[in-house]
């Protein structure tokens, strides 16, 4: 028998795989055990780290305020928390304070140990800690992973780690926890940093009292959190909410409501042409364009089994002529309507709707995120009604056309995730053989892209699988875009039948994708991707003209109507502001091309080219200048430097 300490010598070990289960290095092993390093670079060696620091938050949150009640403290993307209840809100000056204990901590190298306890035993121990008292009682598994953090979810165990004096061999301060740990308090080092507050409600419901959650981040050297620190800065600039606002693309009225944004007429330019360009790519994938209401009765989403599952996140149900009526919160149903609505013969299979579907979710006002969380969104939606024979082909068309289609908007660089049942749990329908043929086809596809593929067990819909593509924007953060989800529940819900070449009726595989997934959300990413500055066919002014002087308007105004003729979304800048005024104008509103023409060009029938990034190309003759910015737009190329227009 060992121990990690004596197996793995390498410092940047910090845990260890034990037959699957993470463990503490100081966790007894035996020759018949299968052993793995977790290095602290790792993903389970970051959440432990993470973790690790949320519970040296804690511990300084009590050794300032010994009055402090605990709340939970997880690991989370990037980071940690930790709640706390307490008399007065966090201020600045408090996070000061804490820094410099969490500091004093860290240096002191204090191990953390771990302890088996009973109920009763931990109930003794943190008596004072009403928070945990109450995950004692939900141990067993009736909270959430996310509340259970503390707490063995479904096991026969509670552990509390101690926090050792590694002098005196003390236990200086305590938590109710499942670990793992590092083994020291040395081992999180200078590479964390206490980031915002916010207010939260203890078990994430409004029911319960509100905490002050203290967020913080992690990362096993100061020069990762330097650049990770770097990564929040870019995209604070990048932020789609305020360059929605400097550009005049959308806003929020308080008057409308949380989460439900309205477009303004640059930003409806900017819809608009990803709506026609999809409308147009599914017309080419042999889609036919359907049309459903916002409304509809309840029966719709009891026969799709959405209902159940649902109903919390969908607007409250109205009661008009003796029925219940819901906003949609989904447009599967009703296209499986349109289907019903006649018999169908084997012979028109593959069949493919689509629909622009806005559908409405009530989100909590918490979560609700400019463009990329609403309560109002439109989906390019569409369902594929196949043979079971046909649902390979079929996966592999869907997932080909959305990786086409997010190269065409400027995204490249993706991964996949699978998204399988949990097998423990009740929530999703159909049989053993069913969710193995369904998760099998989209691995399968998904397999032969080449793309790698990150599985995601438990994130299946209630229906089927599902393979999400996974997008890397300009500044390498991860955005989950297009879906593609097996359905062979709805079609037995609904009675979808279709007469067989040997006169047999059978049931179709129904598979539904979403290109953008949400228009709006997209419409956020891409404003975060391009940091407002739009690839040239997507640009709500595509060109600006600005005249030397004024008397050279009258030329360029001629060379803009030219444009505008040829579809180009251009303008012609005749305010009273000075020539250097209007070039920082446009170049604040990222104009692709600003087209700038003087006596030299007026003589030789020309015009001189500004770029976004300040460079120039002088005297193009007017009518290649044309046929190069048609050109640029038709192949929707990003236009930056005059490099990039030649």
């Amino acid at each position: 028998m060992a121990d990690g300490f004596e197996l793995f010598t390498d410092r940047s070990v910090v845990a260890m795989r034990v037959n699957g289960e993470l463990k503490d290095l100081a966790a007894t092993v035996t020759a018949d055990d299968t052993v793995e390093p977790v290095t602290i670079d790792s993903p389970d060696g970051l959440a432990i780290l993470r973790h690790s620091t949320a519970h040296v938050l804690a511990q300084a949150v009590q050794s300032v305020n010994p009055e402090a009640k605990l709340g939970i403290g997880p690991p989370i993307t990037d980071g940690f928390y930790y709640d706390f209840d307490v008399a007065e809100p966090f201020t600045p000056e408090d996070l000061k304070a804490l820094d410099k204990e969490m500091s004093r901590i860290i240096r002191a190298g204090q191990r953390f140990v771990r302890r088996v306890v009973t109920d009763d035993e931990a109930r003794e121990e943190l008596a004072a800690e009403p928070y945990k008292l109450e995950l004692i009682g939900l141990k067993g598994g009736a909270a959430s992973a996310e509340e259970n953090e503390s707490v063995e979810v479904g096991g026969a165990e509670l552990t509390i780690y101690d926090n050792v004096d590694p002098k005196t061999g003390e236990t200086v301060w305590k938590d109710l926890c499942r670990g793992p740990h590092l083994p020291s308090t040395r081992l999180i080092g200078n590479g964390w940093s206490l980031m915002r507050v916010a207010a939260a409600y203890w078990r994430g419901s409004e029911k319960n009292p509100q905490l002050q959650r203290i967020y913080g981040t992690g990362w096993p050297s100061k020069d990762e959190l330097r650049a990770y620190q770097h990564r929040l800065e870019e995209a604070a600039k990048r932020d789609h909410r305020k360059l929605g606002a400097e550009l005049d693309l959308f806003s929020f009225p308080d008057e409308i409501g949380s989460g439900l944004p309205v477009f303004h007429p640059k930003g409806g330019i900017i819809k608009r042409e990803m709506e026609d360009y999809v409308r147009r790519r599914h017309i080419e994938e042999g889609f036919q364009y359907v049309s459903t209401p916002h409304i509809t009765k309840a029966h719709v989403f009891e026969l799709s089994g959405h209902l159940p599952y649902y109903k919390d996140t969908m607007f409250p149900p109205m009661e008009l002529e003796n029925s219940e009526y819901y906003l949609k919160a989904m447009n599967c149903p009703m296209q499986n309507l349109i289907y019903r609505s006649r018999g169908r013969s084997y012979r028109e299979l593959p069949l493919r709707f689509f629909e622009f579907g806005t559908v409405y979710r009530y989100e909590k006002s918490g979560v609700v995120q400019g463009l990329t969380r609403v309560r109002g969104l439109t989906q390019d939606d569409s369902h594929s009604y196949v043979t079971p024979e046909q649902a390979p082909g079929e996966v592999k068309h869907l997932l080909e056309f959305i990786l086409g289609l997010l190269r065409d908007f400027g995204l490249d660089d993706f991964y996949l995730e699978l998204s399988t049942r949990d097998e423990n749990s009740d929530k999703f329908k159909g049989s053993d053989e069913q969710w193995e043929v369904a998760t099998d086809v989209l691995r399968e596809v998904a397999e032969s892209t080449g793309l790698d593929l990150v599985p995601d067990p438990g994130g299946a819909a209630f229906y089927g699988p599902k393979i999400s593509v996974q997008a890397r924007d300009a500044i390498g953060r991860t955005w989950q875009m297009s879906t593609i989800q097996y359905d062979f529940n709805q079609p037995e819900g609904f009675g979808l039948e279709y007469t067989a070449a040997d006169g047999s009726h059978r049931q179709p595989v129904m598979i539904h994708s979403a290109k953008f997934g949400s228009i709006e959300r997209f419409f956020g990413v891409l404003t975060e991707h391009y940091a407002g500055a739009f690839p040239v066919w997507l640009a709500p002014v595509q060109l600006v003209g600005i005249p030397v002087a004024e008397e050279y308007a009258p030329y360029l105004g001629a060379v803009v109507e030219q444009l505008k003729g040829a579809g180009v979304r251009a303008e012609l800048d005749t305010s009273d502001d000075r020539m250097q005024k209007k070039i920082r104008t446009h170049t604040k509103q990222r104009v692709p091309f600003q087209l700038i023409a003087g006596e030299d060009d007026r003589a030789a029938g020309s015009v001189s080219f500004r770029f976004r990034d300040g460079t120039q190309e002088n005297g193009v003759p007017v009518e290649e200048a044309v046929e190069r910015i048609r050109r640029v737009i038709a192949e929707r190329r990003q236009i930056v430097t005059a490099e990039d227009f030649r």
